[in-house]
């Protein structure tokens, strides 16, 4: 008896198989593609904030960007939104200054910046 292996055969549950036609195959991939080939502008609202001052940035090097030719440190865990509303990497914006809005933390390091579109440029800043 101590040589003896048993074996237990377990046959998996019962699942019916539902077959699906071709035709609600064909809408659902429909939905599908106009849902994931939506303009993704129209699907996402900016927000900034009225207290977000305006300013042209640009990136100098590591944390530091320079906004109006002073240098600032960006804050640990600074997001930087290009036009679509992305984030984007400091090291990934271009050397050129571009016409942003941002914000501070308590501490004075910049902690969340805009990239301004055209349309949100030529806007007027409202007084918070």
């Amino acid at each position: 008896m101590l040589g003896s292996v048993v074996q237990v055969h377990l046959s998996p549950p019962h699942i019916p198989v539902r077959r699906i036609s071709f035709l609600k195959l064909a809408l659902a991939f429909a939905v599908v593609a106009v849902t994931a080939l939506a303009d993704p502008a129209f699907a996402q609202l900016r927000s900034i904030p009225d207290a977000a001052k305006r300013g042209q940035l640009r990136f100098v090097r590591e944390m530091i960007v320079d906004i109006d030719g002073t240098q600032a440190r960006l804050s640990p865990g600074a997001q930087i939104r290009n036009t679509d509303n992305r984030i984007v990497l400091p090291t990934a914006l271009p050397q050129d200054a571009m016409l942003v809005k941002y914000l501070v933390d308590a501490s004075g390091q910049v902690h969340r910046v805009w990239i301004l579109t055209q349309e949100e440029a030529a806007k007027p800043d409202k007084k918070p």
